[in-house]
């Protein structure tokens, strides 16, 4: 009996099982299959894919315009690869410098940037300038980085120090006050006195009077990418006399009655300088929607405070050096607000600029990836940053550019504006 049951289960089971095993042979083959297709049509893909790359990515043609300011024609066309042994003329310019011996690796290290992104090419003198000599460690050094000439100098103490019309009583008040209500450099003597040199005095050091053009520099920055052209060049044939790449809004714990000085300088040079109608005075004073951003800052003056971040600037020296720019400054010294207050070279080089020069006479040098810690800028176009080999991404946090504290959109509005058409 036992062995007639068990031959009836193996007579039902078997052939259930049977099926079953089949039919996951079959799934599984099936599986493999379609694997074995997906791989090969991804492979066929992926294949198919970069052999069009170079025509996605590269292979522009020579008349694209992309969304840049200062356009040069030949800027997509990898003329690095045919550089060697290239002679590439040079702008009557210099890199300039204010820096400190104790700050020599911070400034190799912003040698090393701009050199590798830019003056190995172009071999523009470096001139370093500090209040005290330099010594023997720093000159060594920053000389053997340098691939162009190298030349340091000691800034008068007169250029450098408080001067002596300065009420010192006051000006100890005023630092305790700042410092105790935690304004950033508030306590710092030697930072009003950096402050002030580089507003009024730098442009008058006797070791630039042969230079027309200057590119300010300081320790501890890195330069993102190669440079496309040479932005001296740029600016002397387009007639520019201040180029930036990064705006943004200053602090104005630090500025309480500079635009209160400013409005006094306005009105008694009226009729002596540009009409504000044909200057940059908008931009200063815009204070409306620009995009989806109003400022961030409520100011209690009409100045918006935005401005120029002056670490990254090239500038034309005949024009710190006119009258104008002169008459400008010594206006502002006069109130003491360098010290007495905590006025930055940015603010004052910004104003300056923005009143004194037509709109067109000032750029944004928007292909130039800098960063300057916390705030960078870096190429919005991805073809730009193939091409110049960037080292940054647009969106990265650090990037300034269109944050709702960058300066940039407001100056594309009320200066310059932003250009996506080739320039004839």
């Amino acid at each position: 009996m036992a062995k007639r049951s068990s031959i009836y289960i193996l007579s039902v089971f078997v052939p259930i099982w049977t099926f079953l095993i089949c039919s996951f042979c079959k799934e599984l083959s099936l599986i493999r299959k379609c694997r074995n297709i997906d791989s090969s049509y991804t492979s066929l893909s992926q294949r198919v894919k970069e052999q069009y790359d170079s025509n996605r990515r590269r292979n522009y043609f020579p008349e694209v315009k992309l969304s840049r300011n200062s356009y040069e024609d030949y800027t997509l066309n990898y003329r690095r690869q045919n550089d060697y042994g290239h002679v590439y003329p040079r702008e009557n310019a210099t890199i300039l410098m204010l820096v400190r011996n104790s700050e020599l690796e911070g400034a190799l290290d912003s040698m090393r940037s701009l050199e590798d992104r830019f003056n190995n090419k172009y071999h523009y003198d470096w001139t370093f300038l500090n209040d005290v000599p330099f010594d023997e460690d720093f000159i060594e050094a920053t000389t053997a980085m340098a691939s162009g000439k190298t030349q340091y100098a000691l800034i008068p103490s007169e250029n450098w120090n408080r001067p002596q019309w300065i009420n010192e009583t006051l000006f100890e008040e005023r630092l305790r006050a700042m410092e105790d209500e935690g304004v950033l450099y508030g306590g710092s003597k030697s930072y009003r006195n950096m402050c002030r040199f580089n507003s009024g005095f730098f442009f008058r050091q006797t070791i630039l009077d042969n230079y027309d053009y200057y590119f300010r520099v300081e320790p501890n920055v890195e330069y993102y990418c190669d440079f496309p052209y040479d932005p001296f060049r740029i600016m002397r044939l387009k007639d520019k006399k201040y180029g930036f790449v990064i705006s943004l809004y200053e602090y104005e714990e630090t500025i309480p009655t500079l635009w209160h000085t400013i409005e006094e300088y306005l009105e008694a040079n009226e009729g002596a300088i540009l009409s504000k109608e044909d200057s940059a005075y908008a931009f200063l004073t815009d204070s409306g929607l620009v995009g989806k951003h109003y400022p961030i800052v409520e100011a209690s003056s009409d100045y918006n405070l935005c401005h120029f971040w002056s670490n990254f600037e090239i500038g034309d020296l005949n024009f710190f050096r006119s009258d104008e720019y002169k008459n400008f400054f010594e206006t502002l010294d006069a109130k003491g607000g360098f010290y007495y207050e905590r006025w930055g070279d940015a603010p004052v080089h910004s104003i300056g600029v923005s009143l004194l020069l037509r709109p067109d006479e000032i750029i944004h040098f928007d292909e130039l990836g800098y960063f300057h810690s916390p705030f960078g800028t870096c190429p919005a176009s991805y073809a730009v940053r193939l091409d110049q080999r960037c080292r940054c991404r647009s969106n990265d946090e650090s990037v300034i550019d269109i944050a709702p504290h960058s300066c940039l959109m407001r100056w594309w509005k009320n200066g310059s504006g932003k250009f996506f058409l080739k320039e004839k």
